[in-house]
């Protein structure tokens, strides 16, 4: 079926404002780019097109529908436990979730039923789907493919730059991980983050880059307008304090690049910016990720939201239409710890940030609100309402359980052991979130609990469901039904009128 459409490629008629042919090239000989067009053209059957000046795409990274029904819950009962009353939550709405259209989105990658990062941020920045892994390749290339870029599939940034817009990327995680890698890099390894030991020797002596190089000496329309995250010690060399062997200090090449850029390291000089000012803004927070909110110092780091909303004023100040992508990242880090409180406590910042930007900006713009995969996160138990979404699980109407309850009312499991309405299908029984210490003795509620799971591993593992996408703006009636995960590219391309 997959092979029926690349036939039908080029006699697909798409409605779109008259412009030159932007789309195209390498990407259009994979199967998957005809499959997105495909469920493109099925939607402007039933939508009057409907033209954007920007897009900004949200993403939480790992975000499933369990996280997102969760967190909603999790929002309203702590927001009520902070102000001294109780509500159940579970009627809670996360701002996201308000939004008119939602599809449902296929998240596998090519060679890969349960994906990663890599390779479904690079279906929504390519318009093709490609292997775990990899990032703005091909399914079909190889790290030799490196001494032809032109061969590449290109990538939302490098698109929307060609056609005069601004171009940000906003992330939680290091700025070189796979998902805000997607938006500007390729590389046949989301490892490749930097040159350093881990590189492998056969790539030593070939084309291939690492993305924080490209990051710096990404060319098309002048470079990328704001980058703002984590991971400066991929920028920085060993004898430097940061990673890199090859001795290289890419903070002061961009800064030599772009004198009239700002580089910042600190919140306070951040905060000290113009959002109205002119020039590139490169602002790296953090050798490694910026610190989960229930652990960060705001007079050292920044939050998502602040970054965002200087992102996107500071677009805006370019007089240029833009694409922003903006991660919440460390969503993702927390499950793969099986920590839920700061997984949902990350989720809450996600949709605290989505409000902060529909204040900002007009009816001219798409937001696009997503997750790159899910993970084996659950809900369970018969718990009844109003039960703390962190706690252990009360049976609906204080009724027996058929493994018993805890003098306080909690539900037992056939070894004896209280049950809490979250859990993990797998994930390690020891763990921690930087120096902390996780733990499975502590409360449930203690944002430092170690959550159960059925089978041990070092880390837990993705999901394979999947996952939502929510859109409000002009393009987000092209929303609906199941779609591939490439398809997003699409529907943002149709809203800005590329053809």
């Amino acid at each position: 079926m997959f092979r029926l459409f690349l036939g039908c490629v080029t006699a697909i008629a798409l409605t779109a404002p008259a412009t030159a042919q932007v789309l195209g090239g390498p990407a259009t000989v994979d199967e998957y780019w005809g499959i997105g067009r495909e469920q493109l053209k099925e939607r402007l059957k039933d939508v009057k097109p409907a033209r954007a000046r920007n897009v900004i795409l949200l993403v939480g990274d790992g975000m499933g529908i369990s996280t997102i029904t969760a967190a909603r819950i999790f929002e309203k009962q702590q927001k009520t436990k902070a102000a001294g009353f109780a509500e159940f939550g579970e009627e809670n709405s996360l701002s996201f979730e308000r939004f008119p259209h939602l599809a449902m989105v296929k998240t596998y990658n090519t060679n890969a039923q349960v994906p990663d990062s890599a390779g479904t941020a690079s279906a929504f920045n390519t318009g093709i789907k490609t292997k775990i892994g990899m990032i703005g390749m091909r399914q079909d290339q190889t790290p030799e493919t490196c001494a032809t870029p032109a061969e590449f599939p290109r990538n939302m940034a490098e698109i929307a730059k060609g056609q005069g817009m601004a171009v940000g990327v906003v992330t939680t995680t290091r700025i070189t991980h796979a998902t805000p890698a997607a938006v500007y890099a390729h590389v046949p390894s989301r490892n490749w983050e930097a040159r350093d030991r881990s590189w492998p020797e056969m790539q030593r002596s070939n084309a291939c880059t690492d993305i924080a190089s490209q990051l710096v000496a990404f060319a098309p329309g002048g470079g990328l307008d704001v980058v703002l995250g984590g991971g400066r010690a991929r920028f920085v060399p060993i004898d430097a304090g940061g990673t890199r062997d090859d001795g290289r200090d890419l903070r002061d090449e961009w800064k030599k690049r772009f004198p009239a850029g700002s580089y910042v390291e600190e919140a306070g000089t951040f905060r000290a910016l113009s959002a109205s000012g002119k020039g590139p803004v490169l602002g790296l927070f953090n050798d490694d990720h910026i610190s989960y909110r229930a652990d960060r110092d705001p007079a050292v780091e920044p939050s998502l939201p602040e970054m965002a909303s200087f992102a996107v004023r500071r677009l805006q100040a370019t007089g240029k239409p833009f694409y922003l992508m903006v991660e919440a990242g460390r969503i993702d880090h927390a499950h793969h710890a099986t920590n839920p409180y700061r997984a949902l406590d990350e989720t809450v910042e996600l949709s605290d940030t989505v409000a902060a930007l529909q204040k900002l900006v007009g009816p001219d713009t798409l937001i696009l609100v997503t997750a790159d995969h899910s993970h084996v996160f659950t809900i369970a138990g018969y718990p009844e309402r109003g039960n703390d979404i962190l706690g252990y699980i009360k049976p609906v109407g204080g009724g027996e359980s058929r493994t018993g309850l805890t003098p306080e009312g909690f539900a037992l499991d056939d070894r004896g052991v209280p049950m809490t309405t979250l859990g993990y299908q797998n994930g390690p029984f020891e763990g921690r979130i930087g120096q902390t210490v996780l733990s499975r003795q502590l409360p449930p509620t203690d944002k430092n609990y170690l959550a159960n799971k059925l089978h041990g591993l070092d880390s837990e593992t993705h999901g394979g469901e999947d996952v939502a996408l929510f859109a409000v703006g002009p393009g987000s009636a092209l929303v609906s039904g199941v779609i591939e995960q490439n398809t997003i590219f699409h529907i943002m391309a149709q809203a800005l009128g590329w053809k």
